[in-house]
């Protein structure tokens, strides 16, 4: 599934990354420690997390991540931001919790 109908179908705000959501999305992954990203994820999962920090970015872009959901409207702060538009990474929100987004996310697309 393409990330733009997971962005439609789950109602996800688009802070970075608008020119990049025609990726095709492989799969998901739900953790909020970085390290457990960066050894089980897999290249093009949307990644689900709480974090804000500029350094998701970094794992992101090293997994070769679909994009980043962060959830409970938390936003990134600026330097994440900038970071995430420089490496061309893709920023969502959810206003939904981790549980709630991951079974959705599987209802939609079952990983």
């Amino acid at each position: 599934m393409k990330l733009n109908e997971i962005i439609e179908k789950l109602q996800l705000q688009v802070l970075v990354g608008r020119d990049r959501l025609d990726t095709e999305v492989t799969g998901g992954y739900t953790s909020d420690l970085l390290s457990d990203v960066m050894a089980n994820s897999k290249a093009r999962n949307l990644w689900i997390t709480l974090q804000t920090h500029e350094n998701i970015v970094a794992v992101a872009k090293l997994r070769d991540l679909a994009a980043i959901i962060i959830i409970n409207n938390r936003q990134p702060d600026e330097a994440a931001l900038q970071r995430a538009k420089d490496e061309q990474v893709t920023i969502l929100v959810s206003g939904e919790s981790a549980f709630n987004i991951t079974g959705k996310l599987y209802g939609l697309i079952g990983f």
